[in-house]
């Protein structure tokens, strides 16, 4: 009888086996779930085989971000040929794009902050937002602000501060802490009684639904638009 343990040593091993295999573990249990051991484990090699092909685990969590970029890309370049007819629709594509990639990997936005990691595929995705904006007639200029002004955006997420709906453990409402908010910032709790969020299609970050990316984004596009002129 063939175990998973057993199909699993008769794959070769390469970098890409287990880059793959460490998405998959980020994925379910998040960038803590993922040791060396028990990347071994579920790969049915011993530990050291991994570092043949990444060096540790700071190595294994850049490679699989520079994966996740490689997907990135390609979708991305699915949705955008042919090309849209403006540099604006082209970005705004390309950038819903990777958010789309991203929602299936919720780890990925924190693993990059906290980094800072340029790998050759987030390298080219930057590069390649930066020519599409050129291609539109953008100054360099203007194209600098612009990265400035997208931010985290331009790779698929956000991470702006704003004040959830006060919760307990249980996840429902504490009045305790609803109260203490009333207090201290009225208006704040004002706008968390009337704006509802529909988060459907996944979040990344605090209050990072699709409707409030695609908000910001658009206005983002937009203002750039009129500059360029």
């Amino acid at each position: 009888m063939t175990t998973v343990a057993t199909a699993s040593r008769r794959e070769p091993l390469s970098r890409e086996r287990v880059l793959r295999e460490a998405i998959r573990l980020a994925d379910e249990g998040g960038i803590d779930a993922l040791t060396m051991r028990r990347l071994a484990q579920q790969l049915g090699v011993e530990p050291m085989s991994i570092y043949y092909h990444v060096r540790g685990k700071d190595a294994v969590v850049t490679g699989a971000l520079d994966l996740v970029f490689e997907d990135v890309a390609r979708r991305a370049a699915a949705g955008t040929t042919p090309p849209p007819s403006s540099w604006r629709e082209h970005l705004r594509a390309r950038i819903l794009a990777a958010r789309e990639v991203l929602v299936e990997h919720p780890w990925a936005p924190r693993a990059l902050e906290s980094r800072g990691t340029m790998t050759p595929a987030f390298a080219g995705w930057v590069d390649a937002n930066v020519a599409v904006m050129r291609s539109g007639g953008l100054s360099w200029d203007l194209i600098h602000h612009a990265m400035h002004t997208l931010g985290s955006r331009q790779f698929g997420f956000s991470q702006e501060l704003i004040l959830d709906d006060p919760q307990g453990a249980d996840g429902e409402p504490d009045p305790t802490a609803a109260a203490e908010l009333g207090r201290l910032m009225p208006n704040v709790q004002a706008m968390l009684q009337d704006v509802v969020h529909d988060d459907e299609v996944g979040t990344l970050g605090w209050c990072d639904d699709r409707t409030e990316f695609e908000f910001a984004l658009d206005i983002l596009l937009e203002g750039l638009e009129r500059r360029a002129g």
